[in-house]
């Protein structure tokens, strides 16, 4: 690690590989999670992950709500699970607008370059 790790500026809303529906391996997408967690505590950049279910277990809306509300954020980084799912998609979008306005919007291409994608959008500490 390079430093200590900073309250957290960025907020990534992505899906809980786990709670998503269909007969698939969750596993990959998991690990891909927790390598990008990993790069957020090596940079010394506080991160703060808001995985929602697609399972019907969330009211994403409020989950994502809560998330966003919590505090300021400089970023928020949204995966592609959710933008494959267009009006998910859309509804996130419009909450980032709504609570979180002065904050950058970043995208990341997999579950593991979460922080590069927030990278783009803010000093990064060193």
């Amino acid at each position: 690690m390079d430093g200590p790790i900073l309250a957290p500026r960025v907020l990534v809303i992505g899906l809980d590989p786990y709670r998503v529906p269909g007969p698939w391996d969750p596993q990959p997408i998991a690990d891909g999670i927790e390598i990008g967690k990993s790069r957020f505590v090596r940079h010394g950049v506080g991160a703060v992950f808001c995985l929602v279910a697609l399972d019907g277990s969330d009211d994403v809306e409020a989950v994502v709500t809560t998330g966003l509300r919590s505090q300021l954020w400089e970023c928020v980084v949204i995966g592609g699970g959710v933008r494959n799912e267009l009006e998910l998609f859309e509804r996130v979008i419009n909450l980032v607008r709504r609570h979180a306005p002065g904050a950058a919007i970043a995208f990341s291409s997999t579950p593991a370059d979460t922080f590069e994608a927030a990278a783009r959008w803010i000093d990064v500490p060193g």
